[in-house]
């Protein structure tokens, strides 16, 4: 995947934090001219991100997301953690019916890197350009 410039967010994997990480993705939609109902689902997109990564975290883990916007206007958010374990997100849980109907798309991965590392990618569109 190209790396493109955007924002990086860097924050402890606190619930607390959480409306940080929703504030951005809010800022970046508003500027792409999202329509407010996709605003509302790349908060709610990056929230329950950030959510997993939180409870999948190792103790004192910082929290990273990347927001960027590619060519065609899309909202591009890759955000990881240092997990406690190899596992990734369960996807079956309802959190992750509810994010994978929130975005276009949404991967996740798992490396072990000094440790583990859980990543999980998604991409939203502006509504007008999902009928492409």
């Amino acid at each position: 995947m190209t790396q493109l410039s955007g924002v990086e967010l860097r924050m402890a994997a606190d619930p607390t934090q959480l409306s940080i990480a929703r504030a951005v993705a809010a800022d970046i939609a508003m500027r792409q001219d999202f329509d407010l109902d996709a605003i509302e689902d790349l908060k709610l997109a990056v929230d329950e991100t950030c959510s997993t990564l939180i409870t999948l975290a190792a103790d004192d883990a910082v929290l990273s997301a990347h927001f960027a916007v590619d060519a065609a206007g899309a909202v591009r958010v890759s955000a990881k953690v240092a997990a406690k374990a190899a596992a990734g997100p369960d996807e079956g849980s309802f959190g992750w019916r509810v994010l994978t109907a929130l975005v276009d798309s949404v991967e996740t991965s798992v490396a072990e890197t000094e440790g583990f590392v859980v990543r999980i990618d998604l991409v939203k569109s502006s509504a007008g350009a999902v009928d492409e």
